[in-house]
């Protein structure tokens, strides 16, 4: 057991319209939603220039694989999109599960009172939250870094 790191991070829900974008205060307490950037050639650039604002240490990206275990399609693109972002970035950058962020993050809006199309320009963003929150706790009751690091070089 290695023990909590301390130090921002970020964490990033991939979308095929759009990408959400979250942080962590610096003793890894509470994740909060920072941006949902649109998703395109400016995306990388855009999410590498919040994770130096904030000095980030580490990026988290969701991995959304189905209720089975099983890759989807959603799957290979966030692999893709986290590979291009830890070239990017020079940053160490982990895959988490994330099987249902998008979904808790909707029914939270809902409950909230938001429509479905009132949601959609931030509904990345609370998934992204979501997600790297439920790493932080992981992390803090285990000891350990969450999911797997993504390799720099494409295996």
């Amino acid at each position: 057991m290695t023990g909590f790191r301390r130090g921002t991070r970020l964490g990033v829900d991939v979308g095929r319209a759009r990408v959400g974008v979250a942080r962590c205060d610096p003793h890894g307490l509470l994740a909060t939603p920072v941006e949902t950037v649109p998703r395109g050639e400016a995306s990388i650039p855009r999410i590498v220039a919040i994770a130096r604002e904030l000095d980030a240490f580490e990026v988290l990206v969701g991995l959304p694989i189905n209720l089975k275990g099983e890759d989807t399609p959603s799957t290979t693109d966030a692999r893709d999109f986290a590979q291009a972002l830890a070239v990017a970035s020079g940053l160490p950058v982990r895959l988490v599960d994330e099987r249902l962020s998008t979904v808790t993050a909707h029914a939270a809006l809902r409950d909230s009172g938001r429509s479905q199309r009132e949601s959609r320009s931030i509904v990345d963003q609370v998934a992204a939250t979501l997600l790297l929150q439920q790493a932080l706790d992981v992390e803090k009751s285990t000891g350990r870094p969450p999911g797997t690091p993504v390799p720099l070089e494409p295996s």
